[in-house]
């Protein structure tokens, strides 16, 4: 029976550790992107049209944050009233809605975006890098738990699929923004290969 309690108490405690993770992550994004004059919301809708490449239609960039068309919708229209992006309707379906980059939006993104990533790689730092896998593997299986619960039936390993797609689109975004490349990064922290200097 105790050790029932103790199962219990820690999976409380592991669901509570993944929402303050959350609730501070997304508190560390506001403070970074807030300087170049972004909500997190914003940010992430830009970051998401840059990653999709434009013009990205708004059932795409739902999809890709976990949102709701509509709550995309609403959050493109402030968008589109502060210059931070352009609207279009397609021309073979005028119910599909397309977003691209505004000069400000377009503006923004660059530099918010290296920031972000910076802040990103210095909170990560102290996790070597099988660590980061791990976690990344582990964080994996709550979010397709979550995602089965939400939407029974949903084709995990379809998903998994786009994912690993997606993932090799990543380099490309990274040296769009102007970040480092892996081994570039390598050096920056110090891990500089086999360069050891015998005596």
């Amino acid at each position: 029976m105790k050790t029932d309690l103790k199962s219990e108490v820690l999976t409380l405690r592991l669901w509570r550790q993944l929402y303050q993770t959350y609730t501070l992550l997304k508190l560390c994004e506001n403070k970074t992107v807030e300087e170049y004059g972004l909500t997190t919301e914003q940010y992430a809708v830009l970051t998401s049209i840059g990653y999709l490449g434009e013009p990205a239609r708004i059932t795409d960039i739902a999809r890709w944050l976990e949102r709701s068309t509509n709550s995309i919708s609403m959050i493109v229209d402030r968008m589109v009233k502060a210059s931070l992006v352009k609207r279009t309707r397609g021309k073979d379906d005028r119910r599909v809605v397309y977003v691209s980059f505004a000069s400000k939006g377009q503006k923004a993104i660059k530099p918010a975006t290296r920031a972000m990533f910076d802040v990103v790689r210095k909170i990560l730092l102290p996790l070597p890098h099988g660590d980061r896998i791990s976690l990344f593997n582990l964080l994996g299986t709550v979010k397709y738990e979550m995602l089965q619960y939400l939407n029974p039936g949903i084709d995990v390993e379809k998903m998994k699929r786009d994912e690993s797609k997606q993932a090799a689109k990543a380099t490309k975004w990274l040296s769009s923004y102007g970040l480092p490349s892996i081994p570039q990064a390598k050096r920056q922290s110090g891990k500089k290969g086999r360069t050891t200097r015998r005596k």
